[in-house]
């Protein structure tokens, strides 16, 4: 990888691991999740990041992809496990990473058995090694504290403007034996619960991806169509960041619209199937023979 590649890779890294500083700070009871995450991705731009995608704040059973709404009522309490997801970029090359609070408690199950597993997996990332082992090392981890992996959830490769790539590791053993190559950029994400280890889709959604241009028929659709080209392009935007198109009806009509139509894929907040609390740990890392992983605080 050229070293001005590498060089981008890593601000965009600084990056998040000054906002999840700060969002740490910043989570607490009583906090909004739409100001939490408005402050988050404030936080982000101020330091000369792009955002790679928007900030999601996921309590309890929700796993992953809740992107507060337009004047979201949802407040953290005491006692919410709280994971905050958010991604970073400089010029389209991604940070992202994610970690969980459970509000008002200093150790948490969940939280550990996410954590200590992430510190193994990265442990074994070199070019060479499988998504077999990866994925069995995963396993092994979380059951060894009577936990569960969510095992349709899954760890990805990242390429530049596009934060998932082709590559899935996911958080239960399976027989594959594709294997990781030098230069790959890797989003390796644990999610740890004590139910069943299943997600399903949620509602409403609230994060959207630009998939393709197609003639559309509303107003506030072809307004949606011309900031994406301007500012998002490939990358996921949050509902919440199309406030001022229109008015909330409006706006709710020209996204079905772009849904429906296939122009833009919608992601749903994912939920544990069995109603338990779910944790996750992530970081980027850059496959080499000594790797680099990009978003992780020094201890």
């Amino acid at each position: 990888m050229e070293e001005e590649i590498i060089k981008k890779y890593k601000k965009a890294g600084d990056i998040s691991k000054e906002a999840k500083k700060f969002a740490r700070k910043e989570l607490k009871p009583g906090v909004r999740v739409e100001d939490l995450a408005d402050s988050i991705e404030k936080f982000i731009q101020e330091k000369n990041g792009g955002l790679a995608f928007p900030t999601t704040i996921s309590i309890n059973d929700i796993a992953a992809h809740y992107a507060p709404d337009i004047k979201d009522p949802l407040t953290i309490k005491e006692g919410d496990l709280v994971k905050v997801d958010l991604g970073v970029h400089i010029d389209g090359y991604i940070a992202d990473t994610a970690f969980s609070v459970c509000v008002g408690e200093k150790s948490n199950e969940l939280i550990k058995a996410a954590e200590d597993t992430l510190k193994k997996v990265l442990k074994l990332i070199k070019p060479g090694v499988t998504v077999e082992e990866i994925s069995g090392l995963i396993e092994d981890s979380v059951q060894s504290y009577g936990l569960n992996p969510i095992r349709n959830l899954a760890g990805h490769s990242i390429e530049r403007y596009r934060e998932h790539g082709d590559l899935s590791i996911p958080n239960g053993r399976v027989p594959i034996k594709e294997k990781l190559k030098e230069d790959q950029v890797l989003g390796m994400e644990i999610f740890t619960t004590s139910g069943e280890g299943m997600v399903i889709e949620s509602s409403p959604g609230l994060i959207y991806r630009f998939l393709q241009a197609r003639p559309v028929r509303l107003r506030e659709s072809r307004k949606i169509l011309e900031l994406i080209s301007k500012k998002f392009k490939t990358l996921p935007f949050a509902r919440r960041w199309l406030k001022n198109i229109g008015t909330p009806i409006r706006l709710q009509l020209a996204l079905r619209e772009l849904v429906e139509k296939e122009i833009l894929h919608e992601y749903p907040p994912l939920r544990e199937r069995s109603h338990q609390p779910v944790a996750q740990a992530e970081e980027t890392v850059i496959v080499l023979d000594k790797p680099i992983i990009t978003t992780k605080i020094e201890d």
